[in-house]
């Protein structure tokens, strides 16, 4: 692992895609890399690409893209996939879209898959965004599934937040009702060719007129955009410099990503916990017996659970179940 890390940092990039399999695979694999890389973090930024399918999202990527490497710029892509609730599996083909850059060295493109979580976020994402920063990657784009009302979760990775929509019917109306108009930092009406798409920009302006001034001068652009032809892409592009100089100015950039490290460890808390609570559950530990009492019906799950906090029984277990370092297993 060491050695793979090693390799990764110094920019082989096949070293690199183990890693990536390595830290999707194990729990105990993800710990063990992230704590090697993270002295080598904070200076990729990250652009969080999201919207409806059928929105064009990648072929916008893919667009942005050749932008970044035209300046020199060296650049990751994370296409988060949905997966199968029936199968498990997942297409994973998004980079389909995007091999005009598979034989550029200087572009590392992924495709992680949801595995059930909810937001069209997998639950490693984070720590490949990080990952890729170490690795020396200068921007990296994070293309999340258009899951609808579930796509918050961008939030939590991206500096800068795009909405993409396409002006069909209804576009508008459903990126209100989702949310999607309070977590966008750049909009972008892409297909612009077809009709509507005035009509559609339009009604974006005017529901963003009805929110409250916020702490930043920032004010949403809502851009045209053709990326099948590159059209307006350079103007995207240049919106994202415009957005991360704004927020370094009003020292907004760094608040961001402190809130988002904390809400990764809580995250990573929440989910150390529920793997070991699983455990002590399938374990002759005193946590099993009242679970069993649960089930037979003879305890109610509030009460049960109450009873295991404050009985000590719970603190306990986990002491003893929860490994002391990453480079213990699992």
């Amino acid at each position: 692992m060491d050695q793979l890390v090693e390799k990764s940092l110094a920019g082989d990039r096949r070293s690199l895609a183990r890693l990536f399999t390595r830290i999707e695979r194990s729990d105990h694999d993800l710990r063990d890399v992230m704590r090697q890389v993270h002295p080598h973090t904070g200076n990729a930024y990250c652009v969080g690409i999201t919207g409806p399918p059928g929105a064009g999202k990648s072929t916008l990527v893919d667009a942005l893209v050749t932008v970044a490497r035209s300046k020199g710029l060296s650049v990751g892509v994370l296409a988060v996939d949905p997966t199968s609730p029936f199968s498990g599996g997942a297409v994973l083909g998004d980079r389909i879209r995007m091999q005009t850059h598979y034989l550029d060295r200087n572009v590392f493109i992924r495709s992680l898959a949801t595995r059930g979580v909810h937001g069209g976020l997998s639950h490693v994402c984070n720590a490949a965004v990080r990952l890729l920063d170490a690795a020396g990657k200068d921007l990296v784009f994070v293309e999340t599934v258009g899951v609808g009302q579930t796509e918050l979760d961008i939030m939590g990775v991206a500096d800068t937040v795009v909405v993409t929509m396409v002006p069909e019917a209804g576009d508008a109306v459903q990126a209100m009702k989702a949310g999607l108009m309070e977590i966008a930092d750049i909009y972008v009406v892409n297909k612009a060719d077809r009709d509507g798409a005035i009509q559609l920009a339009t009604a974006i302006r005017g529901m963003l007129s009805l929110n409250p001034p916020g702490e930043s001068d920032w004010q949403p652009p809502v851009l045209f955009t053709q990326a099948h032809t590159s059209e307006g892409i350079e103007e995207l592009y240049e919106a994202f410099g415009d957005h991360q100089k704004i927020q370094q100015d009003e020292d907004i950039l760094e608040d961001r990503r402190r809130q988002r490290r904390r809400q990764e460890f809580t995250q990573a808390v929440s989910e150390t916990l529920t793997a070991t609570l699983s455990k002590l559950m399938n374990s002759n530990s005193p946590l099993s017996e009242i679970l069993s009492r649960v089930e037979s019906g003879d305890l109610d799950p509030y009460t049960a659970a109450l009873q295991s906090v404050r009985d000590g029984n719970l603190a306990n277990n986990l002491e003893m179940t929860i490994p002391e370092s990453s480079d213990e297993d699992d």
